[in-house]
């Protein structure tokens, strides 16, 4: 009796010890599939800073893209021109947004840095509608940024004050609006908005207010400005006949690779191109009947 008892316990011990041993190499087998699949889910990270007139197009070209591709995130930021090409240039982000070329950027070395162009991007002078006026010569619009003219009265408008919003220094969209529209004459100081999107919501709220926009932030309770009495307009951006203009650049730091080549490819394609540039108010590349460089000589495109 004695003798069964101890055969049972041995028995039993047995059972506990192959348990175990079968609880390990399942154990073990899950973490190695756990290890694959991590690895096979790796995500890129692709971060882009700058413009912000070129923002909402990146924004929403970027948020298909992930669609398309689930292990890439793309996180878009603003903070104007020069930011993004000081950020990329230091390796900080893996694109600078910018509505200038890396040589227009003062005190940047662009050494190294490769430039996309993505798009066009058309500026006008705007105003709040309540000023009364759709036309000013190029002339009357310098002395109103230098507040040599400074009620709406004086260009044929309203008997109202004019309130001048300028953007930040630094800004691509104030130096592309200061070089062609305004001819690089000092301006008056005033106050500075470092965003589209802010000075669309003071101009369309405050009366006499003008300041400047890509034409995708124009919208409802904005009066683009004529200039001469050409229009703003995707076709007299076209052939340069309205001068007011930039491309909209993605520059990275040395040749793109991955992901990040595969996205910026996306960036020129036809359906970005295609569709959303112009539903978003942009100027797809493919539209331009002259060229620019950063020196500002117009080629005729052929």
């Amino acid at each position: 009796m004695k003798k069964a008892v101890t055969l049972g316990a041995l028995a039993v011990t047995m059972t506990i010890l192959l348990a175990g041993c079968g609880s390990s190499s399942a154990t073990s087998t899950k973490n190695t599939s756990s290890s694959s699949s991590a690895k096979t889910s790796k995500t890129t990270k692709i971060v882009a800073t700058g413009s912000t007139a070129l923002q909402p197009l990146v924004e929403q070209a970027g948020q298909t893209f992930q669609n398309e591709h689930s292990n890439v995130t793309i996180n878009v930021q603003g903070g104007g021109s020069g930011a993004g090409l000081s950020q990329v240039a230091k390796g900080s982000v893996n694109i600078g947004n910018s509505d200038l070329f890396a040589e227009e950027q003062k005190g940047l070395d662009a050494k190294g840095l490769v430039d996309h162009k993505v798009a066009v991007v058309g500026m006008a002078p705007v105003v709040n509608k309540e000023a009364g006026v759709t036309n000013v010569s190029k002339d009357q619009l310098v002395k109103i940024f230098q507040g040599k003219i400074t009620n709406w009265k004086e260009v044929g408008g309203k008997n109202e004050k004019i309130t001048v919003v300028n953007r930040a220094q630094g800004s691509g969209t104030r130096a592309t609006f200061e070089k062609w529209g305004l001819d690089n004459a000092k301006v008056a100081t005033s106050q500075e908005q470092d965003s589209n999107g802010t000075v669309k919501k003071i101009v369309s709220t405050t009366p006499g207010a003008i300041s400047y926009l890509a034409f995708s932030y124009i919208k409802s309770g904005l009066e683009p400005l004529s200039i001469d009495n050409v229009k703003p307009t995707e076709a007299n951006v076209a052939n340069n006949k309205w001068k007011i203009w930039a491309y909209e650049h993605m520059y990275t730091k040395g040749a793109p690779t991955g992901e990040l080549k595969t996205f910026l490819t996306y960036m020129t394609s036809k359906d970005v191109q295609g569709s959303l540039v112009k539903k978003l108010g942009y100027i797809p590349l493919t539209s331009m009947k002259v060229d620019r460089g950063v020196s500002g000589k117009i080629t005729t495109l052929k």
